[in-house]
């Protein structure tokens, strides 16, 4: 599903952010990428959904080196992956059930399939009912639910959060991991990023480590193997 061979970014500013990192996630997965603050997390992101390209290396998406994608496929590229941000980035003046239906819409889905969608990922998020809500009238934990919710609604094959619990107390942290770990259960490939020890205590089935953008080892021989990697 995801391959990194040999990637490095080096920014306009000179920091190079990932050096020579190899690694690969497969179909259906929940991987959590760990590491501290400047490890490089989130360019790993930014690489899967093409926010930022590679400097050396190649990374493949569902096979495609997304070094070879043209810009007017980028759009369709992005529409098959879900991104869950740390501060929701909800449109605080347009309800909850706009919020959700923005991909949609974007994409010039028919009304009748966005409301069906939407509806379904409200669901799914246990926000069913508070369609017409605004975020200012949400909790914390239920804006970051109704991130979760824009970011399935297009039924992505690939779910990517970055640090989606940071701003969470333990308790709403779980109840998120679980939202994720539930659309992993029904195939969906998810990529967590994440500092919080507790979440890799509890969700680490598979951890990719960076620590400096340098890979160290390379990948362990067992079926849920860790990635040390130190930049």
């Amino acid at each position: 599903m995801i391959s990194f061979d040999r990637v490095s970014k080096r920014y306009a500013n000179g920091r190079e952010a990932l050096a020579n990192v190899t690694f690969n996630i497969h179909r259906g997965e929940m991987v959590l990428l760990t590491g501290r603050s400047g490890a490089g997390k989130s360019t790993v992101l930014k690489l899967i959904a093409l926010l930022e390209r590679p400097t050396r290396g190649a990374v493949l998406i569902e096979g495609r080196n997304t070094h070879t994608l043209r810009s007017r496929h980028i759009p369709a590229f992005r529409r098959r992956i879900g991104v869950v941000f740390q501060d929701h980035r909800l449109l605080a003046d347009r309800p909850v059930y706009d919020n959700v239906a923005l991909p949609l819409a974007v994409a010039a889905t028919p009304l009748k399939e966005i409301d069906k969608r939407v509806r379904a990922a409200l669901d799914q998020v246990g926000l069913l009912g508070k369609e017409r809500m605004l975020p200012t009238e949400l909790s914390v934990g239920e804006q970051q639910r109704v991130g979760i919710a824009r970011a399935v609604v297009s039924k992505p094959p690939l779910l990517i959060a970055d640090e989606p619990t940071g701003n969470l107390d333990p308790d709403l942290s779980l109840e998120v991991m679980r939202l994720f770990r539930r659309f992993q259960d029904v195939g969906v490939t998810v990529v967590v990023a994440t500092h919080d020890v507790h979440i890799v205590r509890e969700f680490g089935e598979r951890v990719i480590t960076l620590e400096d953008g340098h890979v160290q080892g390379g990948e362990a021989p067992d079926p849920l193997p860790s990635v040390v990697a130190t930049r």
